[in-house]
């Protein structure tokens, strides 16, 4: 899931660009010093094969990325009105009145104590 999600982000060719860019750095080692191998290798006028292949990468993935952006989405071409109204009448709803009595009546009053 976590490959799954760099390849999305694109984090595959930050790994490919660092391992062309490690590549070319400790090539350069061999011939020059670290200083000059170090400028040779980011100044960006002498790139390897993996750093051409990483570049192109990249642009056919950009290409491709504003083609889908280009397509348009298209929904239903005629428009829907809903309109709303009430009703003429209301109907009534007769409510629990045996409920309501016990609840309105007084409360029966305590039989009488014997002496």
């Amino acid at each position: 899931m976590v490959l799954a999600l760099a390849c999305s982000i694109g984090l595959h060719w930050a790994f490919l660009q660092s391992f062309a860019w490690t590549t070319m750095l400790v090539d350069n080692l061999a011939t020059t010093s670290f200083s000059a191998a170090l400028q040779r290798t980011f100044d960006g006028k002498h790139p390897c094969a993996l750093c051409k292949a990483v570049a192109k990468g990249k642009k056919s993935e950009k290409k491709a990325d504003t083609l889908l952006q280009l397509k348009k989405f298209e929904g239903m071409s005629a428009s829907v009105a809903f309109a709303l109204s009430p009703p003429a009448s209301f109907p009534r709803i007769a409510g629990p009145s045996a409920f309501l009595k016990a609840f309105s009546l007084a409360p029966p009053t305590p039989p009488p104590r014997a002496v």
